[in-house]
């Protein structure tokens, strides 16, 4: 119920900042949104397009994003969204510890940074990129200094041109046929009941936005999120088996 009433606040807000965009000719911005922030937006985005409205995370790759209400046709100008990227690598990596995103975000919120300024985070090696809101750079590259017990400098990153591509592992299965449950089912080794309850727990998101239709078949191009399992892109079908069974191309970001 809690989450509930949030997601109702967050879509006053929404409609408020659109409002103001549009009544004060001035870009407006959310924080960072996750996948189910960004789904009560669709919920109400027709009421909120006349405002001139779209996202940005700071990189194709992210997941959470910024919604900005305005645009340059309606104000006349181009606002580029508040959003850095930051390099955090260890002082000595010789000797670094092997650190996980849960690392890299626990440093950061044990600094008192509210969750919502910080976007998604890519550990890469024994280094993290961290898109964040432009107003709290400052702070996190002076005073990131540690995660666990691995000394740290951070620093602003170009982003795009230091962050390497995902890591994309491409694979076949066989399925019965390209209905979203029976692929989730074969890509994460999941019994189909299992796969039935990520449905109706609202944890399946389809180009980021989310499905409860198990029974949806899936289109070449389809981006797929399964929260706690990860992300797949769905290729298309590959032909049939001898057992008459469909064969898909997936590409599962690991």
């Amino acid at each position: 119920m809690a989450e509930e009433r949030e997601l109702e606040q967050l879509k006053k807000r929404l409609l408020e900042l659109a409002d103001r965009s549009y009544q004060h000719g001035i870009y407006t911005f959310t924080p960072f949104l996750g996948l189910s922030e960004q789904q009560a937006f669709y919920e109400i985005q027709w009421d909120v397009d006349y405002a001139g409205v779209d996202m940005e995370g700071g990189s194709p790759m992210c997941e959470r994003r910024m919604i900005r209400f305005g645009s340059a046709q309606q104000l006349g100008y181009e606002e580029p969204y508040p959003i850095l990227c930051l390099k955090v690598e260890p002082l000595a990596p010789k000797f670094a510890e092997h650190l996980t995103h849960r690392d890299f975000l626990g440093a950061i919120m044990n600094l008192g940074i509210e969750r919502s300024t910080v976007g998604d985070i890519f550990v890469q090696g024994k280094k993290a990129f961290v898109f964040c809101q432009e107003g709290i750079a400052p702070y996190l590259t002076q005073h990131m200094t540690q995660v666990r017990h691995t000394q740290v400098k951070c620093m602003v990153s170009s982003g795009a041109e230091e962050l390497a591509p995902p890591v994309l592992e491409q694979i076949s299965v066989s399925v019965s046929s390209a209905r979203i449950d029976a692929v989730i089912s074969k890509v994460y080794n999941l019994p189909r009941s299992q796969s039935m309850e990520l449905f109706k727990a609202g944890r399946i998101y389809v180009n980021g936005r989310i499905t409860g239709n198990n029974s949806y078949t899936l289109k070449a191009g389809d981006g797929v999120t399964v929260r706690g399992f990860g992300r797949f892109g769905y290729k298309g079908e590959q032909g049939e088996t001898r057992k008459g069974k469909v064969r898909i191309g997936v590409e599962v970001y690991r």
